[in-house]
Parts: structure tokens; sequence; C-alpha cells
């Protein structure tokens, strides 16, 4: 473990090596940081402002960067980017919980750290960065991308009191990494949203910025994952929860292909709805055929996936949780593979690949993800079992989504990983699929978003976030809709945005 000791991200103070301090030929904090990388590639190159030091955990430190795909810092009182890198970026990673270990891209120059060789593999592409926190963030936010797992993690220093983080970048500077690492779109966005909500005309940063350098989308090959363990023998237990309406023949097909995995799961808990008082389960085979795992079989009137697996999760005993659709297959190794690989690298959350027949993958990185899905996932039910999906997102949207940030809340990142793989089938609607009708579908103006969308992000973005979304929102929709005299779009919009938070806070007071 390397420990880079700095003073305002600018100048080295000294070089520590397990206590002992070693010479650096450059005294600039950046030159000194690929300096080490270079003389230290197989190490954990650590960075911390001079006064933090003597605060720092260190016996938490070989806990958190558990393979060299890590990076992870923590803001006591710096950050580097504004609140207003919302305006443009509406993702999970800007609206960081410092109290957990939170997946973000954002770092700070207070403390962190980073392998050696993994930081080398953006040295091509990032070595004319001259300000160390817009290097930092720089890595993090391309290497998020491309299979670097970046987090904000508290147990890297002693606990201190929560305080308002100090944004060091200037509007150059936050102008110009956007541009970088964004579509050039949300550039301009950025600034028409600093001019509307903040009254600030940053003009030349603006167009500076498009002389700058393109990162985004740029693709970093890292090198293959060392780990500090190897995986052991799987002996976790997994409980598989499925809520099904009117498909029996697909969701037998999905417990035919969980009677052939090579791990076991533990029980299947089915919630099968059917609205039609009086009537009776199309499913007897639950209970006509012998199985190699539990059933536990609930039949009720109401329907709702999210009152389903919460039934569902109530009834959850075993150390991971498989939410499934009932219209999927699975290879045989598939559960097998997928706790291994959790087990392996740690992960708490692993989102499948969850590809329709003829499908092509689209990202085939294993990567930290912004969503998460109800249906093609399997989470330690440790962090489970403290989130509940919310009747807010009923019929509508967003139900996943919220399930996901409620995960993440809780310090559990979600991964996708493109080698585990489900099939999805996409059957037909069965049974009595009639979509209730909202009260808001009811009205002569539709609310716009659905008001299921805007609870989500009342509940979740920052203001410049939500700001963000309008703005975004009112320029992709005006192709989409007739109304062409811009004026005159721009007082429907706000109207129909207006009508959509009034929805949305009523059903989040119903939540409350």
């Amino acid at each position: 473990m390397i420990f880079l000791i700095h003073k305002n991200g600018e100048n080295v103070v000294r070089v520590l090596k397990n206590e002992q301090e070693i010479k650096v030929e450059s005294s600039g904090c950046v030159a000194a940081f690929w300096e080490l990388a270079e003389n230290y590639p197989n190490e954990v190159i650590g960075w911390c402002e001079e006064e933090l030091y003597e605060y720092l955990v260190r016996k938490n430190w070989n806990k958190i960067f558990h393979h060299n795909l890590i990076m992870a810092s923590y803001a006591v009182k710096i950050t580097f980017l504004p609140e207003s890198i919302g305006y443009v970026d509406q993702l999970p990673f800007v609206n960081v919980n410092r109290q957990v270990k939170y997946p973000t891209w954002q770092m700070s120059s207070d403390v962190g750290g980073i392998n050696g060789e993994v930081l080398l593999r953006f040295k091509d592409l990032f070595g004319s960065i001259s300000n160390f926190d817009y290097l930092l963030n720089s890595v993090a936010k391309i290497g998020q991308q491309n299979g670097l797992f970046c987090y904000s993690n508290p147990e890297l220093v002693q606990s201190f009191e929560k305080q308002e983080l100090q944004a060091t970048a200037t509007s150059g500077q936050l102008f110009s990494f956007v541009f970088q690492n964004y579509n050039s779109i949300w550039t301009t966005i950025l600034f028409w949203c600093l001019f509307k909500y903040e009254h600030k005309l940053p003009l030349w940063a603006y167009f500076q910025s498009f002389f700058k350098k393109k990162h985004f989308q740029r693709r970093i090959n890292l090198p293959e994952v060392h780990l500090e363990h190897e995986a052991r023998q799987i002996s976790d237990s997994i409980d598989v929860i499925i809520p099904t309406m009117g498909r029996p023949q697909y969701l037998l097909q999905v417990l035919e292909d969980l009677s052939h995995q090579s791990l076991l799961p533990k029980t299947a808990i089915i919630v099968e709805q059917n609205p039609e008082v009086g009537s009776v389960s199309a499913l007897p085979e639950l209970h006509t055929r012998k199985w190699p795992f539990q059933i536990i079989h609930h039949f009720i009137h109401k329907t709702g996936a999210c009152n389903a697996r919460n039934i569902s999760l109530a009834e959850v005993t075993s150390d991971w949780v498989f939410f499934a659709d009932d219209d999927i297959r699975l290879k045989p190794d598939l559960l097998e593979e997928v706790i291994s690989e959790a087990t392996r690298y740690h992960f708490s959350a692993v989102n499948i690949n969850c590809k329709q027949p003829g499908e092509e993958t689209v990202f085939h990185k294993i990567k930290q993800w912004g969503s998460f899905g109800a249906g093609t996932s399997i989470v330690k039910s440790s962090f489970a079992k403290k989130c509940r999906f919310s009747a807010v997102f009923e019929h509508g949207f967003g139900e996943d989504a919220d399930y996901g940030m409620q995960l993440r809340q809780e310090g559990c990142d979600i991964i996708y990983h493109p080698n585990l793989e489900i099939r999805h089938l996409k059957a037909p609607m069965g049974g009595f699929r009639q979509k209730p009708v909202m009260d808001w579908e009811k009205e002569k103006l539709l609310p716009k978003p659905s008001p299921t969308v805007m609870a989500f992000a009342i509940k979740y973005f920052t203001l410049e976030q939500i700001r963000g979304y309008k703005t975004s929102l009112f320029i992709k929709f005006y192709r989409n809709q007739p109304i062409k005299n811009p004026f005159a779009y721009i007082k429907n919009m706000r109207e129909r945005w207006n009508k959509s938070h009034t929805w949305a806070m009523k059903l989040l007071k119903q939540e409350a």
C-alpha cells in the first residue's frame, strides 16, 4: 500500500510505503501519482490530504480494495463537481449517500485509492490533465463504463460529522468535464440550466469546452481482475420469488428449469394472482407434482407485481433471493454461476443479462448498473429483505428502479454481468390483465411525465437533476407531439408537468 500525502491536491508532502517514507522525483501531485503507478503497478496507490492522514482507518483498506478493479474515495471536506452536474446526469451515481458504501464515479482528493496497473491504463488518455481532482473524476467516469468499480466509502477514514462539501471545480472545468464525458447536447443543456435557474451566463466556459478532446464512450482495456481470495465452495442457499398471472404453462417451464439447476433453490415462492373472486388456481401441479425444492404458493385476488413480490419477500429465508419473471428460460448451471461470481467479486446484487430470442448483448463488460431488473436479479437476502416494492408504483412505471435505489441506500451495489444470461420469452399477457385506469388518465390534459416517474424523481433526484430531467424531457418530446408552436408547446408542457408533480405528491403522501 502506497500513500501519496498531498496539500490541496497540488503539492506532494510525502509518500509512504508501509509507513516508511520513499522518494519521488515529482513534486506535483498529478506527476507523482503517475510516477508511483509506474513504479508500483501491483500496489494500491492511495492519496490523502495532509491533515486527514492520521484519521485513515488503515485496517479497512485491504478489505475495501479486495481486488484490483476497485477505485474508492471519500469526500470529507472537498468534492470536485458542484451540484449542477445534476443538470446533465440523472443516474443514481450523482446523488451520493455518504453514510454507506455507495457506487459513484465522483471522486474526492480528500482520501482514496486505486491499483497502480489499472491507473496506468488511463495514462494515454488522461496524461495531459494537470488538475488532480479532474484526473480522479475522469478516471472514474470512463473507468466505470469499462468495468472499474467505483465507490464512495466512509470506511476509509474515521467518522466525521457530516458537513457541506466544498466543490472546487471552476466553471471552465465543469463545462470541459461535461463536454468530454457526455453527449455534446448536454453541454448546451448545462448552459441553459445555469442561465435559467442560477442566473449565470458562463459564455467563455461554454464555448471553450468545445475545443477539448472527447472522452465520451472511450474504451479502456483494463487488466484481468486479480482476486485476493479464490472462490470458496458454494454452500449458499437461494430462494426464488415469482409473481404470476394467467400463464401457467410458462410458469411451470420456469420451475422445470429450476428443478434441473446444479445449485437447487431451497424454496420457490409463487404468488398467483387472479382478480376474479371465486376463481381457483390454474396451477394444481404445484401441489400434485413432486419438486426437488419446497413450494410456497399464495393464490390471491389482488393484482399487482409490487404486492406480489412483497408477499414473497416475507417468506424468504435463504442467503440469496432470485427475483424471477414467469416467462424466462434458464440454463442448468445459471444459479451456481451467479452465486460463484457474486462470491468471488463480493457482489451483493447481480443483474443478469436478460435477452429475448434473437437479441444481441449490448454491454459486454461487467459493470456497475444504473438500473435494477425486478425479474432478472439475484440479491443477498440481508439487503433484499430490508426493502419493499412501493405501492406508489403499482400498475405504473418505476417499481424496479425504486427498489434498486432502496438497495443502494442500504449500501448494496448492483452489478450487471453480461456472461450470465437468461432468455426472456416475452410471453403474451395471460389472465385478466386489463391495466387499471389511473385517476390522472381520466383528465383531459394528461400529466407528463407519468406521475409514478415523477414520484421516483422527487424521491431520489437532487433539485438540479429534476430540473435537468425536465429540460431534456421538454426537448425530446417536442418532435413526438402535434403542437409545433414552441411557445404554445412550452405552456402546454408546463401545465402537464405541474399536473404530474401534483399527482406524484399525492402518491407519495399515501406511501408515507
